[in-house]
């Protein structure tokens, strides 16, 4: 095959080099804009297991690379007067130039022409090609001419950041957060040869604005950052190799996700690598590892399907697939460290201690999680839970292993928990005239033998017609709320659980089915009349609601305080008020769900006047000593519905309510909706909330493990995790989950000491079998 490569960065001679050692009869050109052995840019970042991946591709390139690393386990962070390490990472450092200057030799070597100083506009200027290599960089010419079919989705995210250099070598891959007049800025600093250090400075628009950077050569904004980080910098000064670029070289990251990656031209195949097809942020150093793997399975694919013109659209098919799913599990990760970064001021930096700030920028990406930092560094993890534990009033002890973050105590208001994990509530859809019955009571009593702090049944519905469905519990008569009372005193005759209940009225969504029996559908017969802020129904097919007035208003507020008081009589310890998830409530927050033009709908303010006016009269005649938190759906998942910084504005008036803590879900709001699952889908809104309102949060959705609420709880992103489907699957999984991270002093019932010994044992004969 005749092959062009167009762009000369790591992409395009990487695979340029492999093709022609594969098959050497291929005619292989790269076509490259600078000058022969010069490029701008300094350090490049890579991973063990990229180098061992580039052993296996071209050992010969791999060891020359190897021999120029710059190897180091440690990450620092210089953070309000503290210096803090932490050991085993592994990352890899090498100068962008040497590494193209060694790629470039090695093409040289096999017999790849490389083409310097030619500026390339179109794939057109190479009919005879038979593959073109689009790895022309973000602002890809040959992507943009075919914009329609490559489907490129870009977003320039807020950030502002300066790519330098420095004369100093750092021995630990090092953050330094400086706090200024007008906000933070962080410096990215990595060594990659024996004298030269990376040194990337990043900000917040609004601090950029503020200092008038935006108005500043390079030499005056080199001058401001040397200033900023003088004491890290100790006299070394800060360098630019990019003299090309206008202005002050401070940019903006882009964010680039294609939805198709090759065409044909009518005379050739045209395929993206590289940072033409993708982009990932410079927060976890991926964009080389994309590229060069990228170069990887595109050689890979032609080996497994023939080096020949016939099969090249059938490797090109073959190489996207592969690659799309590793792409975007790099991306997602990169994702979440660049958007940790772009809020890191005001939601962690002013607010968190310093151990807990490292913490959290340790675990930024979701790729590394609290067991994972056990692995890498046990004595500064231990260490971390020392202090953890302190904070939450555990007498601690010089090296003694302490309780993770889920099991230690939390206290809210007049409550004490003695952990973090609580069963959410869960509709069970058993109940008959709303009332609690055995099942129930052997539902909730096996999960309270189970280890978890908190037991909380599924909502409670406050009058006949605010019920989901015929099996809803409900708490409007002296029936329920002596079944209530039973059921609480079986909890607290249990061991330490405390007992919960959540509050809620189904509004439009109400008078369904059972799920087994159609989710969502309306009753066939013995249905009741809905009410919602407006005459929306949840299903084309549903009943049709009617908007509430002032009179249906009162009787609510009457229904949510009558339950309220029932609930405090019959013993319950935490109360709920659901605003989420489409039902009452939550169809005045929501403006999907909400057409009211009085002065009920609208605004923020007008839309959460009902719901606050609720929630008001129930905490007043709520037990103060007692805590009362609230569900919000913090995301709609649908255009024109709420979003993330929607769902802060109501939690701040919540809070000014008189809310203890949010309990953080999503969706189920518009029946349209286009979630994103993924573990831990939901906990960035409890973050959000938890760090920029400054109120407690719950995280809850697709929590399933100790490592997850482990990491969850420690770096700050909650309060207390609700763990839902995992608890109907093991009424135990507090003790088991405790039990399978080594934690044996969690006590269990009396009657089950039994198995606890056996269960622990059986755990450790398997993690030693495994690791063998």
């Amino acid at each position: 095959m005749r092959i062009v490569c167009i762009g000369g960065g790591p992409a395009g001679l990487y695979l340029g080099l492999l093709m022609k050692r594969r098959h050497p009869d291929h005619v292989i050109t790269v076509v490259e804009r600078n000058k022969p052995y010069d490029t701008f840019g300094w350090g490049v970042v890579f991973s063990d297991a990229m180098m061992s991946a580039m052993r296996l591709a071209d050992p010969e390139s791999a060891t020359e690379i190897e021999d120029a690393f710059n190897h180091w386990d440690d990450i620092e962070l210089v953070f309000k007067g503290t210096r803090q390490r932490t050991t085993g990472h592994g990352f890899i450092g090498i100068g962008r130039k040497h590494l193209l200057n060694i790629l470039q030799r090695r093409c040289e070597a096999l017999g790849v022409e490389l083409v310097f100083e030619r500026d390339v506009e179109s794939d057109l200027e190479f009919p005879e090609a038979d593959l073109i290599v689009a790895c022309d960089g973000v602002n890809s010419r040959i992507r943009a001419r075919y914009a329609e079919q490559f489907q490129p989705d870009m977003v320039i995210r807020p950030n502002r950041y300066i790519w330098l250099g420095t004369k100093k070598a750092f021995d630990a891959f090092t953050f330094d957060f400086q706090r200024t007049e007008h906000g933070w800025f962080q410096a990215h600093i990595y060594k990659f040869d024996a004298e030269t250090s990376t040194f990337i400075v990043e900000t917040t628009e609004e601090a950029y604005n503020a200092h008038g950077l935006g108005e500043l050569d390079q030499q005056a904004s080199i001058d401001f950052c040397e200033k900023i980080f003088a004491e890290t910098l100790d006299g070394a000064k800060l360098l630019t190799n990019a003299r090309h670029l206008r202005g002050s070289a401070w940019l903006n990251f882009s964010r680039l996700i294609c939805g198709k990656w090759s065409v044909f031209n009518g005379k050739s195949h045209v395929v993206l690598m590289g940072d033409a097809a993708h982009t990932a942020h410079f927060a976890i150093g991926s964009g080389t590892k994309l590229a060069l793997d990228d170069a990887i399975e595109l050689a890979n694919q032609f080996d497994r399907h023939g080096h020949g013109r016939a099969g090249i659209e059938t490797v090109l098919e073959a190489y996207e697939e592969v690659r799309r799913v590793d792409v975007a599990r790099i991306q997602n990760a990169a994702r979440n460290a660049m958007e940790w970064f772009e809020v890191v001021g005001r939601r962690y930096a002013d607010t968190l201690e310093p151990p807990q700030f490292f913490y959290s920028m340790l675990t930024r990406s979701q790729r590394i999680s609290h067991e994972n930092l056990r692995l890498r560094d046990r004595t500064w993890l231990e260490g971390f839970e020392r202090w953890f534990a302190a904070r939450s009033g555990i007498a601690v002890k010089d090296g003694e292993r302490v309780l993770p973050p889920m099991l230690t105590p939390h206290r809210v208001r007049g409550l004490s928990l003695a952990n973090r994990i609580m069963v959410s509530p869960m509709a069970m859809y058993s109940a008959e005239d709303g009332l609690i019955n055995d099942f129930h009571i052997a539902h909730l009593g096996a999960r309270a033998m189970g280890g978890a702090a908190l037991i909380f049944a599924e909502m409670t519905c406050v009058s006949p017609d605010a019920r989901i469905t015929p099996g809803c519990l409900g708490l409007w008569n002296d029936a329920q709320e002596a079944q209530w009372r039973r059921l609480v005193g079986l909890i607290h005759s249990l061991g330490h659980a405390k007992v919960g209940i959540q509050l809620g009225h189904a509004g439009r969504k109400g008078a369904t089915r059972v799920p087994w029996e159609g989710i969502d559908q309306p009753l066939e017969s013995g249905e009741w009349p809905l009410i919602s802020a407006s005459a929306l129904p949840y299903l084309p097919h549903s009943q049709l609601p009617r908007a509430m007035d002032r009179s249906d208003m009162d009787r609510v507020r009457d229904d949510f305080v009558a339950a309220t008081h029932r609930a405090a009589s019959a013993g319950v310890e935490w109360l709920e008020l659901h605003c989420a998830h489409g039902y009452l409530l939550s169809s005045f927050l929501s403006p999907l769900t909400n057409r009211r033009t009085d002065e009920y709908g609208g605004s923020h303010e007008n839309r959460a006047r009902f719901p606050l006016e609720v929630f008001k009269a129930m905490r007043a005649a709520w037990p103060s000593d007692r805590p009362m938190s609230v569900r919000l759906s913090c995301h709609d998942w649908t255009e024109g519905g709420n979003t993330p910084a929607d769902a802060a504005i109501f939690a701040a008036m919540f809070k000014e309510a008189g809310a203890d803590v949010i309990d953080c879900s999503s969706g189920q709001v518009w029946k349209e909706e286009r979630p994103i699952y993924g573990r831990l889908f939901q906990t960035p809104f409890a973050d959000l909330i938890r760090n920029e309102v400054g109120i407690e949060t719950i995280a809850v959705g697709a929590i399933s493990e100790a490592d997850h609420a482990n990491s969850i709880l420690a770096a700050g992103r909650a309060d207390l995790c609700a763990i839902a489907r995992p608890h109907l699957a093991d009424p135990a999984w507090t003790l088991h989950e405790a039990a399978r991270i080594g934690i044996t002093s969690v006590n269990w019932p009396k009657q089950y000491l039994s198995a606890k010994g056996q269960y622990e044992s059986n755990l450790a004969r398997a993690a030693a079998a495994s690791a063998q």
